[in-house]
């Protein structure tokens, strides 16, 4: 399974981020609350992964994913409590896999996100 770097401002959410997948397998590599936390724990802890709000305090997602370098950049899942519509074409083109909204964060739908569903 992937290393998992979980991006969210809202404590609350990353523990129940992580308790959801821990439980299905995943490697939980770290937690970030902010965009400049994000950048740095991407570069210290190289998680394969990074389930990454759009909303954060300093910066939002998408800023954070035009700071990681292309060469070894880990997979991007955006994540936010709005839905997809409400980005409209900042979704469209950017080096991330998907867009999760949150109340649909689950083990199936992490894996259709991933291309690793069975």
């Amino acid at each position: 399974m992937p290393g998992i770097l979980i991006v969210d401002d809202h404590a609350g959410f990353r523990t129940q981020a992580r308790m959801l997948l821990e439980a299905s397998g995943y490697v939980v590599v770290g937690e970030a609350a902010d965009a400049a936390s994000a950048v740095a724990a991407v570069e210290e802890l190289d998680p394969d992964v990074v389930l990454l709000d759009v909303q954060l305090p300093d910066h939002d997602g998408f800023w954070v994913t035009e700071q990681l370098p292309n060469g070894n950049r880990p997979r991007i899942v955006m994540i936010s409590t709005r839905e997809a519509a409400d980005y409209g074409s900042r979704l469209a083109g950017k080096p991330f896999l998907s867009f999760i909204h949150k109340p649909e964060l689950s083990r199936s739908r992490l894996e259709e996100a991933l291309g690793t569903a069975a």
